[in-house]
């Protein structure tokens, strides 16, 4: 037992010197933690290079672009045929895709030599096939992983040679057109070195590799860790320290001088755990050497320092690819999977251990999977086939859907004539009770002069929440301040009894005026900003035509709203108001623009709902007395196409959306227009693309299910320049949307369509409205302002820039100006109640 012992003694001993004396001459090939995170910062710095345009020509690493843009998702299926091209073998594959529930792939494979004509270039053959894609290896190897594994975004190859490919976001990659979604970029990274930026730790072995290769001082890295180098750096050592004295007493064998005689399966054999000394003896044997128990395990260490080396400079490359990640997608930890591949990582029996302890160590906020490809340069081959028929069958169909919402030039000159047409109805007393556009006197008659003061009272009605608005004007300066209260209206009061809708306004005025300190002050006029539809008789005589934004509330409609709330205020028995003006909120934007340009005649309300109002000529008005001076006219727009004229142009989804609102069959331009509605346009396209499996994997949340969920301003965050398919991503998933990068694409360019055509459908009835001053006014070129508001003016990326440039298309002679309302609903409405006053105060002087 003591002989056991003293024999392992013995072994450990003589095993501990070998490493020692084979560490001190390979002392430069051990490569410490901080070596290594600064190669990987190295690397980084070249990655970043290869993908800029202008720093591209010098760079090493190429970043070469793949056009490979979606990894698979399961859904596709068909029948695919793909080449292996790659020696003096080449193979064809027929690969079966079947999508049926399991990701199922079914291979056939024939190998097939190479003809020489074929090889030298002089040879051509007639083949009629769809070439769908040309892959290379690596990017194969990634496209094979991510079938099994969607979290799969990075391909890597250690074999003869060795690369690595990711799915990089567009916006980074100058060489190719586009920002949205993402592609595969091909490193190719054995490159990586060249311009000397590895020359500290290459060393005396490296160096004589190169200048005995057919490409010196080309592709470096991949010469410091490929399998083709790898048995060669081996030999070169043992050949060295043999000359030194250090192995097989110095005696020399020529196999040991002949280049290629130990390869890396060698290597790997050397390196076994358990039959790794005796394959090396064998192996040494064969090498015509006579080695001792020594010089095998010399030896064997020699084999590990190379391929550990190895593994280290490859996990630093890695490393850097998982931080850009990382940084790409703003995460603070990042989950995903490398597929590998190749000869090296597969027979050597330590070297995947050990690569993945090293990333792992490199970059302890990524959580990698490392998972093996199977058939990585055929499978993945079909795969990225597979991938780009579906993706193009899918391409296909969403445009099919996309080209339902494009309005040619000859659709929005139609749609501005019928406007027109419209407005001419509206007008006339004859026509106007069918007219869809109703043209609505409001007997306001004059525009702010600056001569304006007083203190006034403003409510502004119009949505889920109420304001009460104390505004005082000082002339001279045309100096407005105000002062403001938000209430809000409960659903059930919106939708309950009129009676009680305008109790609670009274109440919250109660409330305003209490927290003012004026409840008990002289009766202050008032402006009500009133924004539903009402035929006016007067000033401060206004029925309701109907509700619109979701308001349902009983017995109002065809009743004075201004009686309504003398009502309410007479049974609280508090306080008494002057109450002047009913206003709608867009007469109430173009007041306040005009206070500030006296050529704005026209108001825009472009947010929840969607109005016009404008300046006419008395003698166009037939429904008023009077052929004198000027009135605003309340278009209520919303309602142009009511009677089909736009049928033309609506789709599916408008219909889906009419049917399922508060008041189908009305308000239909408003709902292909307005913010209230777009978000709604886009859900039902995204359920209908999700129902074809075109979206989210052909899965519909519950969420998505829901009405109502996606509002439009989501859309405006979508839509934003600056936002990251990333962050588009997030903004879905807040709607329980589990989205993939291509699934951002398509939400982004959906919720484009649909906000596009809602500009270009407002500017076409826009350009209606100033021709027709243009014509009246009889002028070859008319200037004019419109004052605008709402959110979706004011928010959206787009919609105001698609908005002003239909209009000048379509009234190429009106020079319009477009000025954004401060407050129109509130501080319109008391510049209204105002200019009443002061024509009431002249006409009894």
């Amino acid at each position: 037992m003591f002989a056991v012992h003293l024999l392992a003694f013995y072994f450990a001993k003589l095993k501990e010197d070998q490493i020692k004396k084979v560490d001190r001459f390979l002392y430069h090939m051990r490569l410490s933690d901080d070596t290594l995170l600064d190669i990987m910062t190295r690397f980084q710095a070249e990655m970043e290079k290869g993908l800029g345009k202008d720093t591209n020509p010098t760079a090493c690493v190429k970043m070469l672009p793949t056009f490979v843009r979606a990894i698979p998702d399961g859904s596709e299926k068909g029948e695919f045929l793909a080449l292996d091209l790659g020696g003096s073998k080449f193979r064809v594959l027929t690969v079966q895709v079947s999508e049926d529930g399991k990701r199922n792939v079914h291979m056939e494979s024939q190998f097939y030599p190479t003809p020489k004509e074929i090889i030298h270039g002089s040879g051509s053959e007639d083949i009629d096939v769809d070439v769908l894609a040309l892959v290379n290896d690596t990017v194969a190897t990634m496209m094979t992983c991510a079938y099994d594994d969607p979290r799969c975004e990075v391909g890597v190859i250690i074999g003869t040679g060795t690369n690595a490919c990711y799915m990089e976001d567009m916006s980074n990659i100058d060489m190719v057109e586009g920002d949205e979604g993402r592609m595969c970029i091909n490193t190719e990274w054995g490159a990586f070195g060249e311009d000397g930026s590895l020359e500290d730790i290459r060393t005396e072995f490296d160096r004589e590799i190169d200048l005995g290769s057919i490409n010196p001082g080309k592709q470096l890295f991949e010469k410091m860790i490929s399998g083709l180098y790898m048995g060669e750096l081996v030999r070169l050592i043992l050949l060295k320290m043999t000359k030194a004295g250090l192995l097989f007493r110095g005696e020399k064998s020529s196999a040991l001088y002949t280049k290629g005689k130990i390869e890396t399966r060698h290597v790997a054999a050397m390196e076994k755990y358990k039959e790794g000394l005796q394959n090396t003896r064998e192996i040494l044997m064969e090498l015509g050497l006579e080695p001792s128990e020594e010089d095998c395990l010399a030896v064997q260490h020699v084999c590990t320092i190379v391929s550990f080396r190895s593994a280290n400079l490859c996990a630093a490359a890695l490393a850097a690819i998982l931080t850009r990640l990382q940084e790409n997608k703003k995460l603070t930890r990042l989950r995903t999977t490398v597929g590998m591949d190749g000869t090296l990582y597969k027979i050597h029996p330590q070297y995947p251990k050990r690569l993945h302890k090293v990333v792992r160590k490199l970059v302890p906020n990524c959580d990698v999977r490392f998972l093996l490809s199977e058939s990585g340069s055929a499978k993945g081959a079909a795969m990225v086939t597979a991938v780009a028929a579906r993706v193009q069958a899918q391409r296909k169909l969403i445009d099919e859907v996309l080209s339902l919402f494009q309005l040619t030039p000859e659709h929005l000159v139609n749609v501005k004539n019928k406007m027109r047409a419209e407005m001419e109805y509206g007008l006339k007393k004859e026509t106007q009770p069918l007219a869809t556009v109703k043209m609505l006197p409001t007997y306001v008659c004059a525009m702010p002069d600056g001569t304006e003061k007083g203190n006034y009272l403003a409510l502004d009605l119009g949505g889920t929440n109420f304001r009460v608005l104390l505004v005082k004007i000082r002339s001279g300066r045309r100096s407005v301040r105000m002062y403001n209260k938000i209430f809000a209206i409960p659903l059930e009061i919106m939708q309950g009894m009129g009676e009680e809708l305008f109790d609670h306004i009274v109440h919250c005025i109660a409330d305003f005026l209490d927290y003012m300190g004026i409840k008990g002050a002289s009766r202050l006029p008032l402006g009500f900003t009133f924004s539903f539809p009402c035929k006016q008789t007067g000033l401060d005589k206004g029925t309701l035509v109907e509700w619109t934004k979701g308001f349902k509330a009983t017995d109002c409609e065809g009743e004075d709203v201004v009686d309504m709330l003398r009502e309410a205020i007479k049974r609280r028995n508090e306080f008494e108001l002057d109450i002047v003006a009913v206003v709608n909120d867009t007469v109430g934007t173009m007041m306040t623009c005009g206070y500030e340009d006296p050529d704005c005649e026209i108001g825009l309300i472009a947010g929840t709902g969607s109005n016009m109002c404008y300046m006419e000529e008395m003698k166009n008005i037939e429904l008023v007395e009077g052929n004198e001076g000027k009135m605003c006219i309340n278009t209520e727009w919303g309602g142009f196409g009511d009677n089909g004229c736009l049928d033309e142009i609506r789709t599916q989804y408008d219909t889906e959306v009419d049917e399922g609102s508060l008041n189908p069959g009305k308000q239909r331009y408003e709902k292909m227009t307005s913010g209230m509605y777009l978000g709604e346009i886009v859900r039902q396209i995204l359920i209908d693309l999700t129902k074809h499996g075109l979206l989210f994997r052909g899965q519909i949340s519950e969420r998505l299910r829901t009405r109502g969920i996606f509002e439009t301003k989501f859309l405006s965050q979508i839509e934003s320049d600056g936002l990251a398919l990333l962050q588009v991503r997030r903004i879905l998933q807040q709607l329980g949307l589990d989205s993939t990068c291509e699934d951002s694409i398509v939400v982004k360019e959906v919720c484009g369509a649909v906000s596009r055509r809602a500009a270009q459908l407002c500017g076409a009835g826009l350009a209606a409205i100033v021709e027709k001053r243009r014509e009246d006014r009889n002028l070859e070129h008319l200037k004019i302002t419109v004052g605008v508001d709402g959110t979706l003016y004011k928010l959206h990326p787009h919609f105001s820039r698609i908005l002003r440039e239909t209009v000048k298309e379509l009234a190429p002679q009106c020079d319009v100006t477009f000025m954004l309302s401060e407050d129109g609903s509130g501080k319109g409405a008391a510049l209204i109640t105002a200019v009443a006053k002061r024509l009431h105060l002249k006409k009894d002087n």
